[in-house]
């Protein structure tokens, strides 16, 4: 296998997150996006949608979207289960995970698409839209600090594909312009313990 990665991304990080979670190692071929590699005919030819992460199987096939990548991989190796050990808990995590990606990953990139100067020339920008998406944002960051107040990860009693989804995008929040607000402490006391994880950085 192959991983196509974008180190600066978001969603390639949910990836790697979760390799080095279950202590897995793959091949990596790192993609630029500041010089538009993603947009070129040979990366198009692997995903039309030009995004990251893609993973190139065996067979030569090919999975984007980070939660189907992962998804794939725990199905080969269950062993440290991210995704949930039995229904219940895999329902759960399921639903904290669609949760966040539309209630908190939504507006941060949805602001930042819109407002960011990485994003000028590169689509049709919003400057009005994308400061609605920021208010959004900051609605949301109020409400799961308070969904954090009495629990130490998203989902269950242990760390999941949740809390990388949400760890990834509050990565990703901080220097695009929608950090955590000083008055969150229960989601910063959250980041500061998922951040302290040795696979933090991966």
């Amino acid at each position: 296998m192959l991983l196509y990665d974008m180190r600066t991304a978001m969603n390639p990080r949910r990836v790697r997150i979760f390799l080095a979670e279950k202590g897995l190692q793959i091949p990596i071929q790192a993609v630029d996006g500041s010089k538009n590699e993603n947009r070129t005919a040979a990366f198009l030819a692997i995903n039309p949608l030009g995004k990251l992460p893609v993973l190139q199987l065996d067979d030569g096939s090919y999975i984007s979207e980070s939660i189907a990548i992962c998804r794939y991989l725990e199905a080969l190796h269950p062993q440290n289960p991210l995704f949930g050990e039995d229904p219940k808990t895999q329902a759960i995590i399921e639903m904290w995970t669609r949760r966040l990606e539309s209630e908190m990953v939504l507006p941060l990139t949805s602001a930042f698409r819109h407002t960011g100067a990485y994003w000028q020339g590169k689509l049709v920008q919003n400057p009005a839209l994308g400061h609605w998406w920021r208010e959004q944002a900051l609605e949301a960051y109020a409400w799961l600090d308070q969904v954090l107040a009495d629990r130490a990860f998203v989902a269950t009693d242990r760390y999941s594909m949740a809390d990388i989804v949400l760890q990834c995008a509050l990565i990703m929040a901080k220097p695009t312009g929608m950090p955590i607000p000083p008055d969150c402490t229960h989601i910063s006391r959250w980041y500061a313990d998922v951040s302290a994880r040795p696979t933090a950085r991966a």
